[in-house]
């Protein structure tokens, strides 16, 4: 095995490693009755609840494909919708391995399928992905208004700053910024193609400015973002205890959620805790805290590998002319 493997693999294997190690962590540091109590939460959980969460959780799959659409017809692309799907669902799955290789699969799928250069593909999806930026701010925002000192106070207790999120954007914009200054001016062969790269990503990117259906874009992504929270917030009368939680509650804990599921493949093992550990600062049972976040994360990760994988298969089957 050389260098290059041995890293790619360890980038696979070290936030599984993490993911299970925090799985196995939360259940020896859970007394007996702890974890009797934590899965007969689970097991006495209604299914009708869990699949009306899945139901919104595929409808937000489905119109984050949609939309992708007004951001590939500026450019002259006209991708299938099914294409279009499979695609942002493998990259769903390709994220529980390595965390964000699902943007870059899902930009060379577009390529292999539809014939859409990667860079300009990859552009679009990188304005996708600021414009959901700004819908979770904003629902941070709701979040704080509504918990202000208890939230604010828990994100400190644990040490999460959103704020350094948004720096963080910041640092890549303008890294962005000035690689294609420095590549523009640029007279040497190597450049000149990582020009046409960047070019090619940056029509991408500027496709959010030119769609002609901005109203309707601007409206799926309200629709996919009242979808996740809907998801969310359903599964909680799963746990009768959970049930008497207010909107409140249950917007900061789908604001810490997301923040958390990003440390390890699709947030194994620190989504449930991180989720559990928050009900018990609101004053509920670790064990009813933990069983709703299990649930939440299970189920929707299930839909995920379900329809994961049947878009990896599906894909070539129905692209085979192609």
């Amino acid at each position: 095995m050389n260098k290059k493997q041995l890293i790619k693999l360890l980038k696979v294997l070290i936030p599984l490693g993490l993911g299970i190690f925090l799985i196995y962590y939360s259940l020896i540091s859970a007394t007996p009755e702890e974890r009797a109590t934590l899965w007969e939460n689970i097991k006495k959980a209604d299914p009708i609840y869990i699949l009306i969460s899945l139901i919104f959780g595929f409808l937000s799959h489905f119109s984050r494909a949609y939309r992708w659409q007004y951001l590939l017809e500026p450019m002259g692309y006209k991708p299938n919708l099914s294409n279009r799907f499979m695609a942002v669902m493998a990259a769903y799955l390709a994220n529980l391995g390595i965390p964000r290789s699902g943007e870059l699969l899902r930009g060379a799928l577009l390529t292999t399928y539809e014939d859409i250069p990667f860079e300009k593909g990859f552009g679009t999806i990188i304005s996708e992905r600021i414009a959901d930026f700004v819908m979770l701010l904003l629902v941070v925002a709701i979040a704080i208004f509504l918990q202000t000192d208890l939230l604010l106070t828990y994100l400190k207790d644990q040490n999460i700053n959103p704020l350094y999120t948004v720096a963080f954007l910041f640092v890549v914009v303008g890294g962005i910024y000035i690689g294609f200054r420095i590549v523009k001016n640029s007279k040497s062969g190597f450049f000149l193609k990582i020009k046409k790269f960047m070019f090619g990503l940056l029509e991408g990117m500027r496709s959010i400015l030119h769609m002609k259906h901005k109203t309707a874009f601007i409206a799926h992504t309200l629709f996919i973002w009242i979808m996740y929270v809907m998801m969310f917030w359903i599964v909680k009368f799963t746990i009768p205890e959970i049930a008497t939680a207010s909107s409140g509650i249950i917007l900061a804990a789908f604001v810490i959620g997301s923040f958390s599921i990003s440390v390890t493949n699709g947030g194994i093992g620190v989504y449930p805790i991180t989720i559990g550990a928050l009900f018990v600062f609101f004053g509920f049972s670790k064990e009813g805290g933990e069983a709703f976040g299990w649930i939440i994360w299970g189920s929707q990760t299930l839909l995920v590998i379900v329809l994961g994988a049947l878009s990896f298969i599906l894909l070539p089957v129905l692209n085979r002319n192609k």
